[in-house]
């Protein structure tokens, strides 16, 4: 069955190549994306399944020198390197076997709020919203802010930012829930350690192709925004807000100069809350859901928590814990998501057996 599976998807590559050199397809601009995207898409299947054959034909030509005279000793030692590298790639071959996630390649729009603590955590939601710029910052991706609720002591009631980039949902996916912190506030007098937490959202991008939204549906409303913004603000009704009438959905953006800027992004954020919505109702459903092991990204579900006297951050999920814990507000998560990454493929490939 796994070398069906690879078979097929060898004989499909070789079909798009054929394709893709057919002047009617060159001519169709869609076509021509769509088969140019499905062939990028199976390149590294195809490329590994080709290394396995060759690694399974070196094993059978290796086999036949075990029975040569002086050659028997060499040839153990070139075999059990082979038969390592053959089960190294059927472990790499069954993950990319495994079904993509049609997000993964999606922008995101990430939603950060206080939650219980107060002050502290609106300034842990802060701390966050660095951390997962930073992350950006290092990955190279773009950030947008859509909307921000400031507090006077540099921390966030929320924060909602769009991050555009390849692989952006497939990276950040994971980080959905309620994020805890455990440590001295320094308005403490009493150096008692407290616990605060922030809930962080991660919605895919979804484009009006994929939600059609009924202008009749919504209600707009303009208000000054009580933001950063020099003499603009509190003159000027810029902020917009946009309430979606069949579901109650509201969103707010008042990050722009511009009405209807702020509207251009409040409708990408409205979207993409719908969209999370109608996802949700279909988690339920299903039998699965599409992140196995790190749980469904509801923000009541604990997840982390973040330990500042022991410079500790613990992922709940999957028991997994890093040190150097300014490091990882620094935007050093990498570590973190490999590992999270990792078990989601290994929840999926027991339920796959």
């Amino acid at each position: 069955m796994f070398l069906e599976k690879l078979a097929n998807v060898e004989k499909r590559y070789l079909e798009l190549e054929q394709r893709l050199g057919n002047p009617e397809v060159i001519a169709d601009r869609n076509l021509f994306q769509k088969s140019s995207k499905e062939l990028s898409d199976l390149r590294e299947v195809v490329e590994k399944y080709r290394q396995y054959k060759n690694t399974l034909r070196e094993i059978e030509d290796t086999e036949g020198m075990l029975e040569e005279e002086g050659m028997k000793e060499l040839a153990e030692v070139e075999m059990d390197e082979l038969k390592e590298l053959k089960k190294k790639l059927e472990a790499e071959l069954e993950i990319l076997l495994l079904p993509k996630d049609p997000l993964d390649d999606k922008n995101i729009i990430i939603e950060i709020r206080a939650g219980t603590g107060g002050d502290e955590a609106a300034l842990f939601a802060g701390e966050l919203l660095r951390m997962y710029l930073r992350y950006a910052e290092r990955k190279g991706w773009k950030t947008e802010m859509i909307d921000a609720n400031p507090t006077g002591l540099g921390g966030y009631k929320e924060a909602v930012f769009n991050v555009i980039g390849k692989g952006a949902y497939s990276r950040l996916k994971y980080e959905g829930g309620t994020h805890r912190v455990q440590r001295v506030p320094k308005t403490e007098a009493s150096g008692r350690i407290h616990t605060s937490a922030a809930t962080v959202a991660v919605l895919p991008e979804v484009e009006e192709v994929d939600i059609k939204i009924d202008e009749k549906d919504l209600t707009f409303e303009a208000f000054r925004s009580g933001g950063a913004g020099g003499q603009n603000v509190n003159k000027v009704s810029s902020a917009v807000r946009i309430i979606h009438i069949p579901t109650g959905t509201a969103v707010e953006c008042r990050e722009e100069r511009s009405q209807l800027q702020n509207r251009q992004k409040a409708m990408k954020l409205l979207r993409s809350r719908i969209y999370e919505v109608e996802e949700e109702k279909l988690r339920k459903t299903r039998e699965s859901a599409r992140r196995v092991m790190v749980g469904s990204g509801d923000r009541s579900e604990k997840i982390r928590t973040y330990n500042f006297p022991q410079s500790r951050v613990t992922d709940h999920r999957v028991g997994f814990t890093m040190h150097q814990l300014n490091n990882f507000l620094d935007g050093e998560i990498d570590e973190m998501i490999d590992a999270l990454a990792t078990a989601d493929r290994t929840a999926k490939l027991s339920k796959m057996e």
